[in-house]
């Protein structure tokens, strides 16, 4: 499906991205780097309307948090990947936030960003007073927001 669909789904959804052409093999290094960059998967942290200036039209656009790098428990890079809704790859949802799992969300601009995707409020709370994001919200998978993507015909292949 193209990326315009996936644009719909959730914050915290798990998207696969690809293009469609076969893995190398691993003794073509620098055709498995460039595969990789455009076959992976990552969970749904922010969308991005289309935004209009002087000079220039971006068309909307999704970023998925693809992993963290890390040593001990210190994060030292994280991997996000933004993708146009107009990219010529093929995407699809993976997997959906079950009910009751909460959402730590920040607000950056006119949009939201995931920071956490917990599986109750108990851990979003406790994630939340260790990371120690101020003005970062909680937000509920309800039943009305799963019943509705089931409806509407997008729940997750």
């Amino acid at each position: 499906m193209p990326a315009y669909n996936v644009y719909d789904a959730p914050l915290g959804s798990l998207i696969r991205y690809f293009d469609g052409t076969p893995k190398p093999p691993a003794r073509f290094t620098k055709k498995l780097a460039a595969w990789k960059s455009r076959n992976g998967v990552g969970r749904l942290v922010r969308k991005q309307p289309c935004r209009e200036r002087a000079t220039y039209t971006a068309p909307a656009s999704i970023t998925l948090h693809e992993g963290d790098f890390a040593s001990g428990s210190v994060i030292l890079v994280t991997v996000m990947r933004t993708h146009s809704v107009d990219s010529d790859l093929s995407f699809e949802i993976v997997e959906r936030p079950k009910i009751g799992m909460v959402r730590v969300l920040n607000r950056i601009g006119d949009d939201d960003e995931l920071l956490n995707l917990a599986e109750s409020r108990e851990a979003a709370e406790l994630w939340l007073a260790k990371a120690g994001y101020s003005r970062a919200r909680l937000e509920e998978v309800t039943a009305d927001e799963v019943s509705a993507d089931v409806i509407e015909g997008r729940t997750a292949a």
